[in-house]
């Protein structure tokens, strides 16, 4: 009868140590290695606000269901190829290797195109398991692109990666959660590319440039001869407002001043002063002061040519800097 006591005893006794340890003990996600290889990035458009990028992505873990060729998810891409899948099994570990291409959204930073930097992110995350299930550790090994990928009019810079959680305010219909919160193993990349910009310079502003100084001319034509003084300012007004509008078809919309509206702004507003300034100069031919206007044409052409090339490259030095 004691013997059994003492039985009953020890296992009562077993029972509650492995109940308090549930209790007590928090349960620890499986680690997850992750690593990425870009192939390809491109079709960069701006209008649309997307790219496409072709990369190679793998996980090495220890459970077959959390099955990543099924389970990858891309928050911020439009669309999802998953091309090529490769898994094997070795030492208990799964490793699964996947070709992936993806149509990404981005919030094109446009502010001083064609001068921009832009930064780039493709986001992994499962979809399946959240984080008190697994987490993600980067695979740091070796380069994350391959040397000879090249972005036509970019250069990428530098490459880099992290892990960690990505929360969100909702429980995604998971009753066991107590408050709409939860969180998931988060494998971000951030590319840095720069734009190979002084030729598309050139490209975006050599009509607006000609523009202006065709407007320009005009004081240097005599001060009474309005039509052609007033033929050359309209003419060359048009033709900034033209370049403008070709411009602001290949960007997104923004509300902010960009580099592009500052020099066009800036050229209108010089073409603007022209006109002014010839019909203050053919008012003045017209009442017998030739001379004044004359010495008006002089002193304007100088002040305008110093103020415009002055503010241009305050605003371009700007841009490159910022």
């Amino acid at each position: 009868m004691k013997k059994q006591v003492v039985f009953l005893f020890v296992i009562f006794l077993f029972a509650f140590n492995n109940k308090a340890k549930a209790y007590t003990e928090p349960v620890v996600p499986d680690t997850v290695q992750v690593g990425v290889y870009f192939i390809s990035l491109h079709d960069i458009d701006f209008r649309q606000k997307e790219y496409t990028v072709r990369f190679w992505l793998w996980f090495r873990c220890k459970k077959k269901e959390y099955d990543f060729a099924k389970n990858v998810e891309v928050p911020n891409a439009k669309s999802i190829e998953n091309t090529d899948n490769y898994s094997d099994t070795s030492n208990g570990e799964i490793f699964t290797l996947m070709k992936m291409k993806c149509v990404m959204k981005e919030s094109w930073r446009v502010h001083n195109y064609p001068f921009d930097k832009q930064q780039l992110e493709v986001h992994i995350e499962n979809s399946q398991f959240d984080s008190r299930s697994l987490v993600f550790v980067a695979d740091t090994v070796g380069k994350h692109f391959d040397p000879e990928l090249t972005i036509a009019g970019w250069n990428i810079s530098k490459i880099n990666v992290k892990t960690g959680l990505q929360t969100y305010q909702s429980t995604f219909g998971d009753n066991t959660l107590k408050e709409p919160h939860s969180s998931y193993a988060s494998f971000k990349v951030n590319i840095f590319i720069e734009r190979s910009a002084w030729g598309l310079f050139f490209k975006l502003f050599l009509c607006m440039y000609v523009s202006f100084f065709i407007s320009y001319m005009c004081f240097f034509i005599h001060a009474d001869s309005i039509e052609s003084r007033f033929g050359l300012s309209v003419g060359s007004l048009f033709a900034a407002v033209g370049n403008k509008y070709i411009i602001d078809s290949i960007l997104p919309e923004t509300s902010t001043f960009t580099l592009v509206d500052s020099l066009h702004a800036l050229t209108f507003i010089g073409i603007l002063v022209t006109i002014i300034l010839s019909v203050y100069s053919l008012t003045l031919a017209k009442n017998n002061h030739l001379k004044r206007a004359n010495k008006l044409d002089k002193k304007a052409a100088r002040i305008l040519l110093i103020s415009y090339i002055a503010l241009n490259l305050f605003f371009i030095i700007k841009a490159i800097i910022g």
